[in-house]
């Protein structure tokens, strides 16, 4: 895309033009600091986490809000978006996972670690998700009905960072 957005301890996100770094606008309505951004796939909206128990919805043209999503109970420290954009999921401290309805803000379901949610990731055709923990696994679920499909073990701290493979069939994360 063109545009770069950056979530900031400031309780703010910034939106900067990919190609030149020029600054072009600010996302204000956090309270706390905004530890997770990210683009919906079609680039259209941006959604925000943050210390404040919050996830904004934003237009990424204009930067106006469109949804506030209430229901964590703490901190939203990490969010992706499906790769149709109509889901998001997050994750956060109070060990739980969300995923969310785009257009209508609506929980989905909500899931559990035995400790924190630090990363969040949906694999390339959407079924599926990873969530990675303080609990030192990353766990696989299903998607559309949030049934637990496998545990990633092995790691030797909490997992900060997991992702798919561009064909779905691999999960790389990072412990440390």
């Amino acid at each position: 895309g063109m545009r770069i957005v950056t979530g900031s301890q400031d309780r703010s996100a910034k939106v900067w033009n990919a190609r030149t770094g020029e600054f072009l606008f600010e996302l204000k309505g956090h309270v706390l600091p905004v530890l997770s951004v990210a683009f919906s796939p079609d680039g259209s909206c941006i959604a925000t986490a943050s210390e404040d128990k919050s996830i904004k919805l934003w237009n990424a043209r204009t930067g106006s809000i469109l949804r506030d999503l209430q229901g964590h109970p703490n901190v939203v420290r990490s969010l992706a978006f499906s790769p149709d954009g109509e889901r998001l999921v997050s994750g956060g401290d109070e060990s739980i996972a969300k995923v969310w309805d785009v257009r209508t803000g609506a929980a989905l379901i909500q899931l559990l670690h035995s400790r924190t949610v630090q990363s969040v990731a949906f694999s390339p055709d959407g079924e599926r998700f990873v969530t990675g923990g303080g609990d030192r696994t990353a766990k696989v679920w299903d998607a559309r009905t949030g049934a637990a499909l496998f545990d990633l073990k092995g790691h030797p701290d909490m997992v900060y960072g997991a992702s798919f493979s561009p064909d779905g069939e691999r999960i790389a994360t990072c412990s440390g």
